[in-house]
Parts: structure tokens; sequence; C-alpha cells
């Protein structure tokens, strides 16, 4: 997905519709997590099991541009915008899968790293800065 350095690929899933018969808009949060997961794991923001520091979301929001609609495939596409002293922002945007030029929704994320045992924010690690630029927008 141009613009995107990372992306995945996730079915539509029946229950993913409402009772309106289109995609609910809060699966495309769910996508949204599982791409910022992804890119968790490869950047080694996560751990397994998890650490005594993590990721906290503080902010997430989604524009909607079109509906979706089972049966189908979608790729979401993430970006990391910016590392902060404590903050991570991200940026995704998502189509159907072969028809990347038509967005359905874009949206963004702030993850806040955190001390989980007291909620105290705590810097990002070089080593982890430098793996997250990686999926920065070139």
């Amino acid at each position: 997905m141009k613009g995107y350095p990372f992306s995945i690929q996730l079915p539509i899933q029946w229950g993913d519709m409402d009772a309106l018969g289109h995609v609910n808009n809060a699966v495309f949060f769910r996508w949204f997590e599982s791409v910022r997961v992804a890119i968790g794991h490869k950047a080694g923001l996560l751990s397994t099991p998890p650490g005594e520091t993590g990721p906290i979301v503080a902010h997430t929001s989604c524009d909607y541009r079109k509906a979706l609609h089972y049966p189908g495939e979608v790729t979401v596409g993430a970006r990391v915008r910016r590392v902060g002293t404590t903050s991570i922002e991200m940026e995704y945007a998502i189509s159907r899968t072969g028809a990347p030029n038509e967005l359905v929704a874009t949206g963004r994320s702030i993850v806040v790293l955190v001390k989980y045992a007291t909620g105290e924010k705590v810097p990002v690690p070089t080593p982890l800065r430098v793996a997250l630029l990686y999926y920065h927008q070139q």
C-alpha cells in the first residue's frame, strides 16, 4: 500500500457485520490494532510474556469513507508518523485487497510507553526508536 511501509491482509468475517448489513465501525479499530500489534512484534515493542513496561493506547480515531460487506478481504497499512519522548504516533489506511487506491478508512493512534505497576510514562528506548523509524513514511 503506497505510503504505508507495513501492511497485512485480513478477511472480512461474517460476524464483522452489524444489523444494517455492513462491517461495524468497531471492527476497523480491531484491524488497526492487528496491524499495530504486528509492527510492535517486529520492532520489539511487545514482549511475550509482557514485561514491566509497555504500550498503552492514549488516543485512537477513524475516518470512514466507504462501507464494507462480507465476503471480502482488506489490506490494512500502517506507518509510524512520529516517535516522541514517551509516545508513538501511527497512521493507518484500509482498502479492499486488490484495490489499494480505494481507501475505505483512515485512522490514527498514539500509544504511550508506561511502567505497568505505576502507570508512569517511560522514555522510548533508542533501539526501539530506531526499529520503529524503519516504518516511518519516507
